[in-house]
């Protein structure tokens, strides 16, 4: 399945797995980009020693790492000890990605940065991003509000009149054939699927949450802050998270003031639920596409179904002309 996604990156399928933090590891990263998508290792809050073991478990080489931008800001020799593992692209996300791009850039490694807006999106050009990544609210873990049916026409927009050779991906409630059509038809390159992901063999993820998401639609999800609160995590206040509720969300999700209050006790609980599995407590991060999966598979199965089904769908509407 061919686009300019592919012709940059060198890869078979315009597809590339969410640098979920944990639960994107060096296996699943490998197996996506053995499938012919391109995978990412979560990097996420910069553990570089988690981050030179998952690289030293990939096989063939070929993945990238996703690092979340303010955490880097803080600590740069993060992302040069990154570099040095020689991803295949570095994926930015949540925060300006100003004094990071040309870095990465200078090492010969493609950018990629997650924008939640449009005015992000606009700075993301002007700092020289080589792929946008417009996530759409829908998406399981850290975002914003804007929706991707929305989001992804609007950048590709902004990216045709101002910087036309910039790539595009969507990103938020994909998770099969009919999201991947979609988001081509939206004016995207590519797709980036996390929670479709989240949900195979391959990933960081401990069984009762794998089983938590197969009983859950869409319905079962909430934007909150209060995980972050209980895991002392100093998010910026725009950002907040999807999970599947549960018995936390439910006490403090409109409550927080008496959380932060109370966040030693919390942030103990909250941090050995996660550990044991425990789902009344600790939050599953999955997104609203939760509803669309229903068992669990390799990545090699979510990856060839998935092209599969888009290629099906955007050929029946080529031929009858709809």
């Amino acid at each position: 399945m061919h686009t300019r996604l592919t012709e940059r990156l060198s890869i078979t399928h315009p597809i590339i797995s969410a640098p979920m933090a944990i639960a994107a590891t060096g296996k699943l990263a490998t197996a996506v980009s053995a499938a012919g998508g391109l995978g990412m290792i979560g990097g996420g809050y910069g553990d570089i020693t988690w981050i030179e073991e998952q690289f030293s478990s990939v096989k063939d080489g070929g993945v990238g790492c996703g690092l979340i931008t303010w955490s880097i800001d803080e600590r740069p020799e993060v992302l040069e000890s990154t570099l040095d593992l020689k991803p295949k692209a570095l994926f930015l996300s949540f925060g300006n990605p100003e004094c990071h791009v040309q870095k990465i850039k200078d090492r010969g490694i493609p950018v990629i940065c997650q924008v939640q807006t449009f005015k992000d999106a606009r700075n993301a050009l002007d700092c020289g991003a080589d792929i946008l990544v417009a996530q759409g609210a829908e998406a399981g873990g850290h975002g914003e509000t804007r929706a991707t049916m929305s989001l992804v026409p609007e950048l590709a927009d902004l990216i045709a009149t101002r910087s036309s050779n910039t790539l595009l991906c969507a990103a938020g409630g994909i998770a099969d054939g009919r999201g991947l059509a979609a988001a081509l038809m939206l004016g995207a390159d590519g797709i980036v699927m996390g929670s479709r992901f989240w949900a195979t063999r391959e990933a960081g993820v401990h069984e009762n949450m794998h089983q938590a998401a197969l009983q859950a639609t869409g319905d079962d999800t909430i934007r909150s802050q209060v995980m972050d609160i209980a895991r002392k995590i100093a998010w910026p206040d725009r950002y907040s998270a999807r999970v599947l509720k549960n018995g936390f969300t439910d006490r403090w999700h409109r409550n927080v003031d008496r959380l932060r209050e109370v966040s030693e006790i919390e942030s103990a609980r909250w941090i050995q639920a996660w550990a044991d599995g425990n789902v009344a407590v600790a939050n599953t991060f999955v997104g609203e596409a939760v509803a669309l999966i229903d068992r669990l598979e390799t990545a090699e199965t979510v990856v060839s179904r998935t092209v599969r089904e888009a290629e099906k769908l955007l050929n029946r509407n080529w031929e009858t002309g709809s």
